[in-house]
């Protein structure tokens, strides 16, 4: 959503941190009031409290208080407490609806005459913003629209708004001038402050103008939250508190919050949380539907919520989106008729509706005992990209929640589930379904059951389909509107949207282009190159650049921009566009576009003839001709919807997601789609409903027009006018979605930016009204749309209009590999394989083990190792030992031979990883690789019976050192505490430790004959780790050869040396040491005394 409203406090606090000193208005004192507030401490901060007279009054976006009674003025202090206190925390009804009062605000009293009472208001619209003023503000202001002076200020031309001209054209009734001067430079600051600061409706009534000051006394405002990265400096912290009527939920607030750091949607309005009806829906356009659908079912008062899930969320976001709605369906004790979750959604356009159903599922496990508690019954009804896995594990998770689960694809009507739901239309035994994904893999394949079943007049698979009688194309006239799109457009892709643009080449390929729709891609982020994609089963290059100026330069015949630049940079990188006469439409991808920026695009676009679709758009489709980016899904509903030929059906809608719903309408009802575009759910669009259905009224290809609109806007009457005028003589079927909100006592704002209704105007219900009043053919809800559109198409047939044609089927477009390997249609072996740790999942999981509860239960970096090197959780006595290794192994100074290769290496200017393994390649027998050899030895020893002597006696005979015994500097007469520390936490903690036990015995027999003949710190953590892994009863004896045989006892040196190597490379360059050369004195030059030959 952009505009949302905000308490009087924030705005009145913003307006006095940013409105200009011209504007020479009294600061707006206030104190904001909760049933947390300490009235003593409040005193303290703001003394005037306890000395002026006051004014109280509730600050949660009620309109009217004070025709409701709900304000008390010039009272003092302890009044203004009382009357608060009479109010806080009771519930107070407002119209339909009934809210608690948790909020006030309270400000000095401004003794004034009601002559010095005046209005002020701006809001925006598509094409310029309105100031509204009047001298008879206050509580009896009445009809401002008729009463008020307005003054129009176009987009893009807001330096317009000076004094002089705000005199000139609101004030000249003010008298004396000096008067009329102070007013007219509040007014044009004001503006300023508006637009600066990105606000979208700014209302104050009354304004009370003195003869020596300006006071501010009410205040109604609304921000565009989608500037929140421009203006959140200038804002600070922003709450939007909900309308009247609803209170606001930590859930609510928990959803945002996932919302704002994903580049997916989610949303979620809690309407009734006692209702039984609940909805978990994909899509902001299907949301609306299917909420419409159950208050025309008669569910309104049980609908329990409102909300979607759409743009590609992630298993993870899935997961926690269902886990919040389960919970809340599940607090509070079961209702005898038990609770239905409606779980649906539209057909997808690029969404793997596999991967959301996982995190769904997911949760729906966690929730299985309350479900099962609260008789819930669950109506799944979804289609899109690897739907039909989606639906197989959701139908193999039915049969063993325990609780009621009727799953449906794209066979079944988008709203079918609703009536099943709430019991007035009967569930289906079986579910047939039409088609599969694999259906486009073999030549052929697709010819069988592509073809939907239809109805009467429409020819079936296998036979011919209906397609309008194409007549030659007339030379345009002026009347006529040049098509958008042909076979023959070439596009340049903003963005490395490489799924999109493989998705657009797929379609041309089976619609038989002669050559690729995208010639181009730009991408300001790396340097020119050439990226890779398949044309049919061929792979071709597609140019990739830097600057937009190299690609249009390059490419002169593209005419079609498709924008993926984020809601950030869209509006830069489109105004650059503009800049290109060669564009002629304008696609913009983006949601949360701010509005002004948007605004100013439109006009920009206007006057250089350019279209622009969007933003906040999937874009469009023209069968047979050219698709935007992920426009009509995967290649198996284009082949269903037949969208690869066009028909006679010409579609308009706001939803990107509902356009996918609607080609699949249009193919069950008729011979097909000819054209549909997605102009966007924000709030001004480039373009409009009417522009587009006169271009199809302008096309003779086109047979029937079709607009799915929804509330708030009036674009919808533009529509009824050229329908009266004539300017529109098609059939028109139209439907506007979001006749559900008449039935809310709260206001709810839906998906969509702009499907929120200011107005009964702006309402559904008023707009299918006049739609059906000027003639357009209009269901009586969704349910029913495809019906409504198959008559008026049977019409056409019987009047000629339309007349059938062979069907012929499209070209072989093969599967990509990975996404074939998704939908399980394939398999190879892997490359790799790995059974220590996975990272696909909603965490990080080592050994079977989530990354969470590794942190939770606090097993430290020795519960870590023991999870990645043994996949088992050993006990805490061994990950200690194993951590105490790591720090006596960690160093031994700078003059060993690893720490002495690594600081050579640093000093010559080696970076850190170079260094450290020029220090780790040194470890071997000789240097720190001891700790494997002197495991074997000594283990092999032992299990051979010999005794200590026998074992030192036959390593003399063969003359081989035994590792882990002796050192250059430590002996029994000075021992090495490392040793002697570890020693004593083994045999105090180890259940059995007879290796060590053993190498002590060793011992005492070396030292006897030499004192420095020591078990030294590699011979004490190897017989250690030895005694570990035969006797801690986590291993068996096979497991534990396995790994002495593989060398994992080493690991530990090496590990606990990579600390230390680590330390010296940064403490080199923390002494900023120079290039090392070794000194001649140090070396012995032994060479021949003469050169021989």
């Amino acid at each position: 959503m952009a505009a949302k409203a905000i308490n009087e406090a924030t705005g009145k606090d913003i307006i006095n941190r940013h409105i200009a000193r011209e504007a020479a208005a009294t600061k707006c004192r206030f104190a904001a009031i909760d049933d947390t507030t300490d009235w003593t401490e409040l005193v303290q901060q703001q003394p005037w409290l306890a000395t002026e007279k006051l004014v109280a009054k509730p600050d949660q976006l009620i309109k009217r208080r004070g025709k409701l009674g709900l304000i008390t003025v010039n009272k003092d202090l302890a009044q203004c407490k009382s009357w608060i206190g009479e109010r806080m925390n009771k519930e107070q009804k407002i119209g339909a609806a009934v809210g608690t009062l948790k909020k006030f605000i309270i400000e000095p009293f401004v003794a004034h005459k009601q002559s010095e009472e005046m209005y002020v208001c701006i809001y925006s619209h598509r094409t310029a913003d309105t100031i509204l003023f009047t001298t008879e503000g206050g509580v009896d202001v009445g009809d401002v629209d008729t009463k008020a002076l307005r003054m129009e200020v176009p987009v893009g031309e807001d330096a317009q708004v000076t004094p002089e001209a705000v005199a000139r054209t609101l004030l000249a009734s003010i008298t004396p001038a000096g008067l009329q001067k102070r007013i007219a430079a509040f007014i044009a600051a004001l503006y300023r402050l508006y637009v600066d600061l990105y606000f979208t409706y700014l209302e104050i009534n009354p304004l009370v103008i003195t003869a020596t000051d300006i006071y501010i006394l009410d205040l109604a405002a609304k921000l565009d939250a989608t500037a929140d990265f421009i203006c959140k400096p200038q804002w600070g912290a922003i709450e939007y508190p909900p309308p009247f009527g609803r209170d606001a939920f930590p859930e609510e607030q928990y959803i945002a919050d996932l919302d704002a750091k994903s580049g997916a949607s989610l949303k979620l309005t809690i309407l009734n949380k006692q209702g039984r009806i609940w909805t978990m829906v994909a899509g902001g356009g299907a949301s609306v539907i299917y909420s419409d659908t159950i208050c025309d079912l008669g569910g309104a008062e049980e609908l329990a919520n409102y909300g979607e899930y759409s743009g590609a969320p992630s298993e993870q976001q899935t997961y926690e989106y269902a886990k919040t709605i389960l919970g809340l369906m599940t607090q509070g004790p079961p209702r005898p008729d038990g609770k239905v979750l409606i779980t649906g959604g539209g057909i997808a356009n690029f969404t793997n509706v596999a991967a959301t159903f996982r995190g769904i599922i997911s949760a729906l496990r966690e929730y299985q005992s309350r479900l099962v508690e609260h008789k819930v019954s669950m109506f799944v009804r979804r289609a899109g990209p690897n739907y039909q896995e989606g639906l197989r594990r959701m139908r193999e998770l039915g049969r063993s929640l325990g609780v009621p689960m009727y799953v449906f694809g794209p066979e079944t009507h988008m709203t079918a589930i609703c009536g099943m739901a709430l019991g007035t239309r009967p569930i289906p035994n079986e579910n047939s379904v039409e088609f599969a994904t694999a259906n486009f893999l073999l030549p052929g394949g697709q010819t069988e059951g592509a073809a939907p079943t239809g109805s009467p007049g429409v020819p079936q698979a296998g036979d011919t389909s209906s397609t309008a009688a194409r007549s030659p194309q007339a030379p345009p006239t002026e009347h006529q509107v040049k098509p958008m799109f042909s076979a023959q457009t070439q596009s340049i892709v903003w963005g490395m949207q490489t799924r999109a643009v493989q998705s657009m080449l797929d379609f041309d390929f089976v619609c038989r282009r002669a050559e690729p729709s995208v010639v181009a891609m730009v991408y300001p982020f790396t340097g020119d190159h050439k990226q890779k994609y398949y044309w049919g089963h061929q792979e071709i290059l597609v140019p990739v650049y830097k600057s937009m100026k190299d690609a249009m330069t390059k490419h002169p015949n593209a005419d079609v921009l498709v924008n993926f630049a984020s809601l950030r940079s869209a509006y830069e990188s489109t105004v650059e566009t503009l800049s290109y006469p060669q564009i002629r439409t304008i696609a913009i991808i983006a949601e949360g576009i701010p509005e002004n920026m948007t605004r100013k695009l439109n006009l920009l676009a206007q006057q250089k003839g350019v279209a622009i679709i969007g933003p906040a758009t999937v874009g469009g489709i023209k069968p047979g001709c050219f698709k935007i980016g992920n426009t009509g899904g995967m290649m198996d509903n284009i082949l269903h919807s037949r969208l690869y030929r066009p028909g006679s059906v010409a579609y308009v809608s706001r939803s990107g997601g509902m356009s996918n719903e609607l080609n699949n309408i249009v193919s069950k009802a008729t011979d097909g789609v000819y054209e549909g575009i997605a102009i966007g759910g924000d709030r001004y669009p480039g373009t409009t409903f009417l522009e587009h259905l006169l271009r199809y009224e302008a096309d003779p290809q086109v047979k029937l027009l079709v607009l799915l609109g929804e509330v708030g806007g009036k674009e919808e009457y533009d529509v009824c006018t050229a329908v009266q005028s004539g300017q529109l003589r098609k059939p028109l079927v139209a439907w506007c979605i979001g006749t559900c909100a008449t039935m809310f006592s709260a206001e709810v704002q839906f998906g969509h930016a702009g499907s929120c209704a200011n107005s009964q105007q702006e309402t559904a219900t008023a707009k299918n009204t006049a739609l059906k009043a000027v003639g357009a053919k209009v269901p009586a809800s969704f349910d029913t749309l495809g019906d409504v559109i198959h008559e008026a198409f049977l019409e056409l047939v019987k009047s000629g209009k339309v007349t059938p044609s062979p069907e012929v089927p499209p070209p072989t477009v093969p599967m990509d590999y990975s996404w074939a390997r998704e939908l399980g249609l394939i398999r190879k072996p892997a490359s790799f394989m790995t059974s220590i740790c996975d990272e696909r999942g909603q965490e990080l999981i080592y050994a079977g083990m989530p990354i969470s509860d590794v942190l939770n239960k606090n097993l430290g970096l020795g519960g870590v190792v023991s999870l990645l090197w043994f996949q088992k959780c050993l006990p805490a006595y061994v990950c200690k030992f194993f951590e105490m290794c790591l720090m006596v192994t960690a160093d031994h100074g700078p003059a060993v031979s690893g720490a002495h290769n690594t600081i050579v290496c640093a000093r010559a200017g080696k970076d850190l990883v170079s260094s450290l393994v020029s220090g780790l390649l040194t470890i071997g027998d000789r240097f720190g690789g001891a700790l494997n050899g002197a495991a074997q030895q000594f283990s092999e020893a032992y299990d051979a019976g010999l005794h200590p002597a026998e074992f030192v006696n036959a390593m003399r005979k063969k003359g081989q050192l035994i590792m882990g015994i002796g050192h250059r500097v430590k002996s029994i007469n000075n021992p090495d505490m490392r040793v002697k520390i570890v020693k004593e936490f083994v045999l105090e903690h180890f259940p059995a430790t007879p290796l060590l036990l053993y190498a002590l015995e060793v011992e005492k027999i070396t030292t006897s004959k030499k004192p420095n003949l020591i078990l030294n710190v590699d011979g004490v953590i190897a017989t250690a780790f030895v005694d570990m892994l035969r006797n801690s009863g986590a291993f068996t004896n096979e497991e534990a050869q396995e790994y002495i045989s593989i060398g994992a006892i080493n690991s530990l040196f090496v590990l606990g040396r990579s600390v230390g190597f680590i330390g010296h490379y940064m403490d080199q360059k923390r002494l900023r040491q120079g290039l090392y050369r070794h000194p001649w004195d140090d070396i012995s030059y032994v060479l021949p005394e003469q050169y021989n030959n």
